[in-house]
């Protein structure tokens, strides 16, 4: 029993963050004014912070959605961590950046491990399916 739950917590780890980008992306776009204090205000000189919002929601809806199926799992993690560092760095220190600080190595430990047991990528795009 033990080592189902062993083998299981990749995928789990992988589920987590998938559902925290998830919230954070459908939030941004619902519910823009939470998050209006959190931006950088050099970005703010680039694009609005409207703009900005919806650009950065979308890509956490879509990069969340790869997570949570589980195709393109290393490369949605890497770009989801080094994105969630570049926030935290942003933020300084204080309780959130810490947070923040503890979802990126959660994110990055998905990047590492790659695909797990349950991810529809691995099903879809396995080798022995490719070739005959």
């Amino acid at each position: 029993m033990k080592e189902k739950w062993i083998k299981s917590a990749p995928a789990i780890l992988r589920l987590s963050v998938s559902f925290i980008f998830l919230w954070f992306g459908v939030n941004q776009l619902a519910n823009p004014q939470w998050f209006i204090g959190y931006l950088p205000l050099w970005s703010l000189k680039i694009v609005s912070a409207s703009t900005l919002l919806v650009i950065n929601g979308l890509v956490e809806i879509v990069l969340g959605l790869l997570l949570l199926l589980g195709i393109a799992v290393r490369l949605s993690a890497l770009l989801l961590s080094l994105h969630l560092l570049s926030i935290t760095l942003s933020l300084g220190y204080n309780d959130v950046a810490v947070r923040d600080l503890g979802l990126t190595l959660a994110t990055f430990s998905v990047f590492l491990a790659g695909d797990d047991r349950w991810c529809l990528g691995k099903r879809i795009f396995h080798k022995k399916n490719l070739v005959k």
